[in-house]
């Protein structure tokens, strides 16, 4: 369903493609929520035949450029004011960690520096991510930033985290 609300939101700021969708997605939702070409293209459909979005120019190539109408404004509005977002309880890397005493320390050990690193890269793509956007003072740009910043913080709690769990483990035996 919030796939229909990330397109609806990008949608607020313009008309788009659905290339221009997807290009938008891999350069700054993917760390939000993830969506493949062909999962972008069936909800364009879906959203064109509830009247969400019309198509607003058509190009070469069967290149469609889409614009979002009252309703779909309408629609993101309320969603963004009357549905609650759902807390993610579920988390398989704190559900392992939780019986990593099961495990050879060496193998603990490893686990928990594997997330050190993962998040470390995280965090520094995410650096690299905002050096290269052209942050202009437009609201998705703006918001985007903020978004942007959470996962940011959150990648580095989570590296922290990580280094901060390995110093816990007993020491190693020779």
């Amino acid at each position: 369903m919030s796939l229909r609300y990330a397109l609806l939101g990008l949608l607020s700021d313009g008309p788009a493609s659905g290339y221009d969708l997807l290009r938008t997605f891999k350069h700054s939702l993917a760390n939000v929520w993830p969506a493949t070409q062909s999962q972008i293209y069936t909800e364009l459909t879906k959203l064109a035949d509830t009247g969400f979005i019309a198509v607003s120019d058509e190009g070469p190539r069967g290149r469609k450029e889409y614009t979002i109408t009252d309703a779909g404004l309408d629609d993101l509005r309320t969603w963004l004011t009357t549905t609650r977002p759902k807390q993610v309880t579920r988390n398989d890397t704190l559900l392992r960690v939780f019986f990593l005493g099961i495990l050879p320390p060496e193998q603990a050990r490893a686990y928990l520096a594997g997330i050190a690193e993962r998040a470390e890269q995280a965090h520094a793509e995410l650096g690299e991510l905002e050096q290269n956007i052209d942050w202009t003072d437009s609201n998705l740009s703006h918001y985007g930033h903020l978004a942007l910043e959470y996962g940011a913080r959150a990648t580095a709690m989570n590296r922290d985290w990580a280094r901060w769990a390995l110093e816990q483990l007993p020491p190693e035996q020779d």
